[in-house]
């Protein structure tokens, strides 16, 4: 799979941006290590999907292009489909709950996606997704189970490694584990002296729970803030990646997760999702023990401007 993670990084050059590596002193001071935050807020789209979107995309035949691509996802992956598809001349179709940031949706909408919108209380996303790729025979670039997804996003850490050379810990955020897998694969490619943790918020903690008792987990509908997280379960590909290659997985209050978005805003200036500062909200809390040189996957900076007013006035 580390081949696979560098075969990516050759596609995505000049396609994707190689995002910022940021350091606070103060950051440091608190938690007592070397944190280098990989800003993928500032990645095309505004987070990093657009990596793996790109990366599995690019690959489809003629043909597969031709009969256009569909996607489910709650935003960022969405958006980063319906870009992709703009870049390449695919058509797609992204199936959104109706609960959804409305930022995500419209910036869906405005790179060209047809958006089917559904209650999440009535049915799921996957059956409705099924439904349509039957009826239509369009190509699915689910979200995270699929391995050049997977490699897609791991680009993410390769760029920091190669940045930093080595790493004593590595925190990655983590909703279905396409992110966490590729990044700990790249991670330990590079350095496999490298820990790897993943992050969830406690209201969806079905990927701590599968990776410490072995068996996958399911949390439906989870009301956390950290909207990129709500996926059900890790997929059958990337739950046995994240057994393999990640070294713990911990969770963290939604209280910790406001503390590490005002943090990131009003201590380096930077728009950071909920989900997007997971692994932050585990230094900050002490869930996370840090030391020596500590990286950090800020995963997205897609956020609406009343869920940022009320974070940042609470």
């Amino acid at each position: 799979m580390f081949e696979r993670v560098k075969a990516a990084r050759k596609r995505l050059m000049g396609q994707a941006n190689i995002t910022p590596i940021m350091t606070s002193r103060e950051l440091n001071a608190l938690v007592g290590a070397e944190v280098y935050l990989k800003c993928e807020n500032f990645q095309r789209g505004g987070a990093f999907k657009f990596r793996g979107a790109y990366n599995a995309m690019v690959q489809l035949s003629d043909a597969q292009k031709r009969n256009g691509v569909i996607t489910h996802s709650s935003g960022n992956h969405a958006q980063a489909v319906a870009l992709v598809g703009k870049l390449l001349g695919i058509s797609t179709t992204v199936v959104m709950p109706n609960d959804a940031p409305h930022i995500k949706r419209t910036a869906t909408e405005a790179y060209g996606a047809e958006v089917v919108e559904y209650d999440p209380e009535e049915t799921t996303r996957e059956e409705i997704a099924k439904r349509l790729q039957a009826q239509h025979g369009y190509i699915l670039i689910p979200p995270f189970d699929h391995p050049e997804v997977i490699a897609g996003q791991g680009t993410a850490a390769l760029e920091l490694m190669e940045a930093l050379k080595t790493l004593d810990l590595l925190l990655v955020p983590c909703g279905g584990g396409g992110l966490l897998s590729g990044c700990a694969i790249a991670a330990k490619g590079k350095d496999s002296r490298c820990r790897v943790i993943g992050i969830e918020p406690e209201l969806a903690d079905d990927a701590t729970k599968s990776f410490h008792s072995g068996t996958l987990h399911t949390v439906r509908n989870p009301p956390t803030i950290a909207d990129g997280t709500r996926t059900p379960s890790l997929g059958e590909i990337t739950f046995p990646l994240v057994l393999q290659y990640a070294d713990d997985m911990k969770t963290v209050t939604e209280q910790a997760i406001v503390d590490a978005v005002r943090f990131l805003f009003y201590r380096m200036k930077l728009v950071v999702e909920p989900s997007g500062a997971l692994g932050l909200a585990a230094l900050i809390s002490r869930t996370a023990s840090p030391k020596g040189k500590v990286g950090v996957i800020i995963s997205g900076g897609n956020i609406d401007a009343a869920m940022m007013t009320e974070i940042l006035k609470g």
